[in-house]
């Protein structure tokens, strides 16, 4: 795998999923998607909180699925405005989901006399909400990086 500050130029085609950071955008679908799932199916007890962290699941993944199609087709070309905008949606991404993930975590605390079922499900949407997190820090530093030497 070739490194962030190598080149200086986003990959496209097949190549964005051998390249790091690129290819972490697998692992964000994968615990964004979760999170989103498991909020959906627990019983909602702070709309806005939990509303919350449903907008910022669902806007990651759809951004993150943009701009995932939008590198496969070569869209971007060899611009170096493209690596600004993927740094800045990266630092997006990883303070909304730093923001879900608190939030998330303080519901699951304040419901925690509740149906345990429920208090389960929420436990496991605040562990995929930090390892989301996580994962798009870790992409968010590697593109900033990247933006920095382009």
């Amino acid at each position: 795998m070739s490194s962030a500050t190598a080149s200086a130029s986003l990959p496209s085609g097949i190549k964005v999923l051998a390249s790091f950071p690129d290819v972490l955008i697998l692992p964000e679908f994968v615990f964004g998607g979760l999170v989103w799932i498991l909020v959906a199916s627990t019983r909602v007890f702070f709309p806005m909180i939990q509303g919350w962290v449903m907008f910022v699941s669902v806007y990651c993944f759809v951004l993150s699925t943009l701009l995932l199609f939008l590198y496969f087709c070569g869209a971007h070309g060899e611009k170096s405005a493209w690596v600004a905008v993927d740094a800045f949606y990266q630092v997006t991404a990883a303070l909304f989901y730093l923001s879900a993930a608190v939030l998330q975590a303080t519901a699951t605390i304040s419901i925690k006399t509740g149906d345990y079922k429920y208090y389960q499900i929420d436990i496991a949407a605040v562990v995929f909400a930090f390892v989301a997190t996580l994962t798009y820090v870790i992409h968010m530093i590697f593109s900033l990086l990247r933006w920095k030497s382009s």
